[in-house]
């Protein structure tokens, strides 16, 4: 008995695990963009890719469509859903409303800059070094990574727990605004450099007149 309760367990395990990199595989997928919006996807060819069972494949599929990036179909199929305009107004308002308010508690609190520097230095090298190489997805989650530190130095958790909600979102708008023509990445880290500028000298007027231009660019990207 024992012994067959060590090999249903060390399946179910085995099918958690195949969820679990079918999931995160086609999402990705989805947030960087390699999947566009209004591609149909198949079970089958996620399965290929992959090597996996169909099951597993499944319980991904069924993840995804209750986070609304796909939408399943008895006849079609799963359909990655595209960021219409409203969604990404919806995103923007949300994330540029938790941000502001990080931003005002960090320049009422007055860190020191050295505290403001060991917090947002480590994102913005990354940036730099990605924006050098040309490295769109490590310049992304860096960009990314430099918004949620500011909100964590603004010590409100619960500002950080909806912030990381938002995160994949975020990071599917940022992808379709910096791989678009016309967007220079150049931009967007000097508007961070000035962002963290501000807040070294508890500016969050300036901070946030810099957001507003920063955040503008995701408007109406369906």
């Amino acid at each position: 008995m024992h012994r067959c309760m060590q090999v249903v367990a060390s399946w179910t395990m085995t099918g958690q695990a195949a969820a679990e990199r079918a999931y995160a595989y086609t999402k990705r997928q989805i947030i960087t963009g390699a999947l566009a919006g209004g591609t149909r996807l198949s079970e089958g060819r996620i399965c290929e890719e992959l090597d996996l069972s169909r099951t597993p494949v499944h319980e991904a599929f069924l993840r995804l469509a209750a986070e609304r990036l796909i939408t399943l179909s008895s006849r079609q199929g799963a359909t990655v859903n595209p960021v219409s305009v409203s969604e990404a107004a919806d995103v923007v308002e949300m994330r540029g409303a938790i941000e502001r308010t990080a931003a005002a508690r960090v320049a009422a609190q007055r860190p020191d800059a050295a505290e403001v520097d060991a917090a947002l230095t480590g994102p913005l090298k990354r940036q730099e070094a990605a924006l050098a190489a040309g490295d769109l997805e490590a310049y992304v989650e860096a960009d990314a990574d430099f918004h949620a530190a500011v909100i964590a130095l603004s010590g409100n958790p619960i500002a950080v727990h909806f912030f990381d909600l938002l995160r994949d979102r975020q990071l599917r708008l940022a992808y379709l605004v910096l791989s678009r023509s016309g967007v220079v990445l150049d931009l967007s880290f000097r508007e961070h450099r000035e962002m963290a500028a501000c807040l070294g000298r508890h500016d969050a007027a300036g901070y946030h007149a810099v957001l507003d231009l920063h955040l503008s660019r995701h408007q109406g990207l369906a």
